[in-house]
């Protein structure tokens, strides 16, 4: 083969090989997008940040100019998703709770245990530990931040009862049948650590 040929061939095979790297990453990019948007990975998503038996947890994001109303709004929010958990739940044990009691009282019940689990989102509650935060500073000179808090079940299950304790506004009766069934539900904790 002449030496321009053999020039002309490595030419060629260069170009193609060229070509097909370039298909090659446009069909990885192809791949990676979709019709429905771009996956994203947000801070604290993991199983770790998810309520389990023991936990109640809460992840929260807060975005502002200045970094400590941001660092609030993130608080206030992952106190917020802990709040309808705890809401939830209580739903759970007063439905329990009216199931056994056909009373006037078993609703009554239960609409203060909604009352006190809303409470908490306003409340400082000591045993709320912080997982983990995550700052950035964003183009456009913002802050956000994530947060993820978790507070033991039976840490704020002792907290409801000690504000029904404390609770002027409910009757002595009701009172006696929250503190009764926050119990109970203390006990199942300790039962099972």
């Amino acid at each position: 083969m002449s030496e321009i040929s053999t020039m002309q061939h490595s030419f060629t095979i260069s170009r193609v090989a060229r070509c097909l790297g370039m298909f090659f990453i446009a069909g990885l990019l192809w791949g990676c997008s979709s019709p429905e948007g771009t996956q994203v990975k947000m801070p604290f998503s993991g199983k770790k940040y998810m309520s389990d038996a023991r936990h109640f947890r809460g992840v929260g994001m807060g975005q502002s100019a200045n970094l400590n109303i941001a660092k609030s709004k993130a608080e206030l929010e992952s106190r917020k998703v802990m709040a309808q958990q705890v809401r939830t739940t209580l739903q759970v044990v007063s439905d329990a709770y009216s199931s056994e009691i056909n009373s006037g009282q078993a609703a009554e019940t239960a609409e203060r245990f909604q009352s006190l689990a809303r409470e908490v989102t306003n409340t400082t509650i000591g045993d709320i530990r912080q997982m983990g935060q995550d700052i950035r500073q964003l183009e456009d000179q913002t802050y956000r931040v994530h947060v993820a808090a978790e507070i033991k079940k039976k840490a704020m299950f002792r907290f409801l009862k000690n504000k029904a304790k404390n609770d002027s506004k409910i009757s002595e009766l009701m009172r006696a049948d929250m503190v009764r069934m926050l119990d109970r539900e203390i006990e199942k904790l300790e039962d099972e650590e």
